[in-house]
């Protein structure tokens, strides 16, 4: 029997959190909204976020969402109900730090997608680590059709899409299908709606069989450089190499592989 644990199954919580064999399932809960990101989501994925961070039990992340749609971008009701640029500049600067707390969170993270994703919701699917999408599923950064340049969301879809593919998607604002975001780039794998649980579960337990101070020290150096020039790309990962070789688990994933056996891995 697998060991479970549930955040509070009050109805009106917006953000649920249940965790499972080493997989915590973040689930966006404004179905109505279709999980728009307001104020009070992005302060809550903040808090979930940094106690996962600190949390050794959580191996991986999925992040998935109530209802229809995965996530329809900001709450624009929200925003147009306080017209300030002060304001504006808090809210965006509070949805920036959460995302990049979900590069930084040491645990990869995999975003499960149906229905629409877009602009900052195109932005979550763009900044996780992973992402499997259903076969129904369309990605866009739209908020070029309401003259709003999707500024915040470029950031990410650039860093993840091809460079052609990411400019047509922010200033034209249309819709990529689920197939269309798997050749750009922006997702891993489609499946059929009825097959998606069975696609992420599939994944997380490729991530799982793996060492977990390994997955660790490789997300953080994989992000680290990509945003240095080639030469101290090279520099920063012989020195991380050399200190992942010094590992507990490497010495025990080498040792295993000489000798033929499945490798125990200590999971600190």
């Amino acid at each position: 029997m697998s060991a479970q644990t549930e955040s509070s199954p009050s109805a009106e919580a917006i953000l649920l959190r249940a965790d499972t064999d080493g997989v915590a399932r973040l689930t966006l809960n404004r179905p109505e909204q279709y999980n728009s990101l307001s104020e009070d989501m992005l302060e809550a994925l903040q808090v979930e976020l940094d106690a996962i961070a600190e949390d050794k039990s959580v191996r991986v992340v999925v992040l998935a969402a109530a209802g229809k749609a995965f996530c329809a971008g900001h709450d624009l009701k929200e925003m147009r109900a306080r017209p300030e640029q002060d304001y504006y500049e808090f809210l965006f600067k509070k949805c920036s730090r959460m995302m990049l707390s979900m590069v930084r969170l040491p645990q990869p993270i995999i975003a499960r997608v149906h229905g629409v994703a877009t602009a900052a919701g195109c932005q979550l699917v763009a900044n996780a680590d992973l992402a499997v999408a259903s076969a129904d599923s369309h990605f866009g950064t739209s908020g070029i059709n309401f003259g709003l340049f999707c500024m915040t969301p470029s950031v990410a879809v650039a860093r993840t899409v091809r460079r052609k593919k990411a400019f047509e998607m922010l200033f034209t604002g249309d819709l990529l299908t689920a197939d269309e975001a798997l050749e750009a780039g922006l997702v891993n794998r489609v499946v059929p709606p009825d097959s998606l649980d069975d696609a992420l579960d599939g994944l997380s337990r490729s991530i799982l069989a793996k060492s977990q101070s390994a997955v660790e020290a490789g997300k953080r150096v994989f992000y680290k450089q990509l945003e240095m020039d080639l030469e101290s790309a090279y520099m920063l990962a012989s020195e991380e190499m050399a200190r992942n070789m010094m590992f507990q688990d490497a010495g025990e994933g080498i040792d295993a592989f000489i000798t033929k056996r499945k490798p125990v891995w200590t999971h600190e």
